[in-house]
């Protein structure tokens, strides 16, 4: 089968559903061995942890459910690629899908680690409100492109491009202790 077939199918929306899990399961462990490499390079980390990475990668499961699904619904409440539609999306997604996927993601690292109640609630206290302002700083433009531009099929891959570099950012906030994450955040 020739690239252009594969793909095709792969975006097909018989297979679009697990094509979006996939790619957001992949990248999400993409994107924390690229910022351990960069641990390990700076000497925060010794070596790598390959079980952070299986539960970033985890995590990329139910963040590429509620993406899959929240991008559905928009485009069904929200037809269109008018400017105004446009906008509308977008604030809808980061009021809306942004904090839902953050909470998600603090969850399901809660439930990986065995986390208790508090301690999960100390931690999304403490980092999603680091996650949530770098959210702001990346996602509206880039959502802009991906609602005026992308079809529905295209958005979660071109949201998992970008998503690349705040999925290194998220791990990074995830895993520094508080000491540095103050440090590199003033």
């Amino acid at each position: 089968m020739n690239v252009n077939k594969l793909l095709s199918k792969a975006f097909s929306s018989k297979y679009l559903l697990m094509t979006n899990i996939s790619l957001s399961i992949s990248l999400s462990a993409v994107g924390d061995l690229l910022e351990q490499k960069y641990e390990i390079l700076t000497e925060d980390l010794d070596e790598l942890n390959l079980r952070r990475t299986k539960n970033l990668a985890i995590t990329g499961l139910p963040i590429g459910l509620v993406c899959h699904f929240w991008y559905k619904y928009l485009d069904k409440f929200l037809p269109g690629y008018t400017l105004r539609v446009v906008t509308k999306k977008v604030i809808a997604d980061q009021c809306i899908a942004s904090p839902l996927c953050i909470a998600t993601f603090f969850l399901s690292m809660q439930y990986l680690e065995g986390k208790s109640k508090s301690e999960f609630i100390e931690e999304a206290k403490e980092k999603s409100v680091k996650l949530y302002a770098a959210d702001w700083m990346i996602w509206p433009p880039a959502q802009f492109i991906n609602f005026y531009l992308l079809p529905y099929q295209y958005r979660i891959l071109f949201d998992n491009m970008v998503s690349l570099g705040f999925d290194v950012y998220t791990s990074r906030v995830k895993h520094l202790t508080k000491e540095k994450v103050k440090s590199c955040h003033g």
